[in-house]
């Protein structure tokens, strides 16, 4: 898959962006409904989302942009949209996060060229070294209402 290029009228691509973003304050409240609203959420046209994981306070994607979108344009429509979408679906997160702002301003990226599998194989055990390395249990992010 890392020799697979896409085509426009007249141009042959291949652009890989590996980015991680987060919630404002770094909040731990990528979880449960939240979560899977969040995976539907984060897609926009034109951009094939390769691996994606969503950590308890931040997000992993491997993503492929067209040449003709800039990355920042990208993030700023995905981060923008995606909070109001958030704040519709979840009215009680407004009283945590002031004025719809969900995320945080700034966000990492990085160019991927042909080591396409070293960042996908980072990305998946992401959640396995962070579990390892703080020593978390899954029952800190299972809901404490549910029966």
């Amino acid at each position: 898959m890392a020799n697979k290029n896409y085509d426009l009228a007249h141009t042959k691509w291949m652009c890989k962006y590996h980015i991680v973003f987060t919630p404002k304050y770094r909040r731990k409240v990528i979880y449960n409904q939240l979560k899977s609203d969040i995976r539907d959420i984060l897609s926009y046209k034109g951009v094939e989302i390769i691996e994606g994981h969503l950590m308890p306070d931040h997000i992993h994607m491997l993503v492929s942009i067209p040449p003709k979108m800039s990355v920042s344009s990208f993030m700023g429509y995905l981060k923008g949209k995606s909070a109001l979408m958030i704040f519709d679906r979840h009215a009680n997160l407004k009283y945590k996060f002031g004025n719809r702002h969900f995320w945080s301003e700034g966000y990492y990226v990085s160019t991927v060229g042909l080591n396409e599998a070293t960042i996908k194989k980072y990305i998946q055990d992401q959640e396995k070294y962070d579990i390892m390395k703080d020593k978390l249990s899954v029952k800190e992010y299972e809901d404490p209402f549910k029966g």
